[in-house]
């Protein structure tokens, strides 16, 4: 075999490898993915239906609720124009209370509760997810737009 024809071996196999090594890291990480969503998209069904994904807003007032004595609470989280209540097993974040901005990873139960496997809080006075953010300007937008077509 002339060495021309092993360079062209050798090139053809390094790119089937890096074809399988470019593959086998674009399926790894499609697994891991999870997407942001808000309670009005998760109540309107946009949501993924098998997987795990974000949802974001305020807890809401006077929804905290602890289940029996053990780690598992209850909430609602909203974006002021709906809410869904999640569920959490474990230790919430010391920033963690009602009228904050959260974001919960998981997915929803048969029963239509979010089961929550990790919860995020806000980490100062000002700051406020940017998914969730933009959750709550746009359902404040919807509900501005709703009251004044319900006035004309």
């Amino acid at each position: 075999m002339k060495p021309r024809h092993k360079r062209l071996i050798f090139v053809a196999v390094a790119v089937v490898a890096l074809g399988v090594a470019a593959t086998l890291i674009i399926t790894g990480l499609r697994s891991n993915v999870s997407y942001f969503f808000s309670p009005t998209e998760v109540l309107a069904g946009k949501h993924p239906k098998d997987a795990v994904f974000r949802i974001g807003g305020l807890v809401k007032e006077g929804s905290l609720k602890r289940i029996g004595k053990s780690l598992t609470v209850q909430f609602i989280v909203t974006d002021n124009a709906a809410d869904v209540t999640t569920q959490y097993t474990g230790i919430l974040p010391d920033l963690f209370q009602e009228g904050q901005g959260v974001v919960a990873k998981g997915r929803i139960g048969e029963d239509g509760i979010f089961q929550a496997e990790e919860v995020l809080a806000k980490h100062d006075e000002k700051y406020m997810p940017p998914e969730a953010q933009a959750a709550l300007d746009e359902a404040a937008e919807a509900k501005k737009n709703k009251q004044q077509e319900n006035l004309q």
